[in-house]
């Protein structure tokens, strides 16, 4: 069994799982070791502050948790931060502000709206908001360098009207190059988030085209993740996954220990 370096509990907004049943899912399956990357999104935007983890106590519940079961799995320190252009100095002190093992950058912001919800799709057609999304995204790779691999980088598929029914790597293919050729210069890691096949999509974010692209491309920093937010969804599809990366080229994936890459055997 694989890392998996994407789990959320409910020290993430969205998430009503304890760490500790995360951890015991993850012991049950055989993982090695799992990360946990709760959502930490500035400025997100509504009337009530959401996707803000309280830091000081998510670190105390991880670091007693992660010496309760220290023999039985390895217990990693991360965030997925919610990435906007406009944060461009409050993200690289975050970043900085603690001794994390790991950093995802996820946009999931994009005009002061959350693709998730329909109102992010009203005005445009899927096939612009789509791009939308890619523009905004690329715009957040030229402006950030603080964290070490970009999560789902399709996101907005998930929740489109026809989801990926008329997406393809061909149909966005000028900007999605530039997106993995902005990561590979930068040193900055793709994710494989097999959140894609839980949500009925048959492929992961992103699919195994822009996968093989980035192979193509040079592209050697690839984390695997569930971006599981229950125990049910923990290392989901790992297996199809494993194969899937091996199809395309990849015979190792990364996981980060102190914010440093280790390379393992697909």
């Amino acid at each position: 069994m694989y890392y998996d370096f994407h789990v959320h509990s409910d020290f993430s907004s969205d998430s009503q799982a304890p760490m500790e049943a995360m951890i015991q899912e993850g012991i049950r399956l055989g993982l090695p070791g799992i990360c946990f990357t709760e959502h930490m999104d500035l400025d997100f935007p509504g009337e009530k502050p959401v996707f803000l983890v309280d830091l000081p106590a998510y670190k105390k519940t991880f670091l007693n948790l992660k010496e309760k079961y220290q023999h039985q799995i390895q217990l990693f320190y991360g965030l997925e931060l919610g990435l906007q252009p406009h944060l461009a100095k409050e993200l690289p002190l975050l970043a900085a502000s603690d001794s994390f093992d790991f950093l995802i950058g996820s946009a999931h912001i994009i005009d002061r709206l959350d693709p998730y919800c329909p109102e992010y799709f009203q005005g445009r057609s899927e096939q612009e908001s789509y791009l939308r999304y890619f523009q905004v995204l690329l715009e957040n790779l030229k402006t950030f360098s603080c964290f070490d691999t970009c999560g789902h980088i399709d996101y907005v598929v998930r929740y489109g009207p026809a989801k990926n029914k008329n997406y393809s790597y061909q149909a966005y293919r000028e900007i999605l190059d530039e997106i993995l050729k902005v990561l590979i210069e930068k040193g900055i890691g793709l994710e494989c988030n097999t959140a894609g096949f839980k949500y009925g999509l048959g492929h992961p974010n992103p699919t195994e085209e822009i996968l093989l692209r980035y192979h193509e491309l040079g592209g050697e920093i690839l984390t695997l993740g569930s971006d599981g937010h229950a125990p049910k969804h923990l290392a989901y599809d790992f297996e199809k996954a494993g194969n899937l990366l091996k199809a395309c080229g990849f015979r190792y994936y990364t996981i980060f220990k102190n914010r440093k890459p280790e390379f393992h055997k697909l």
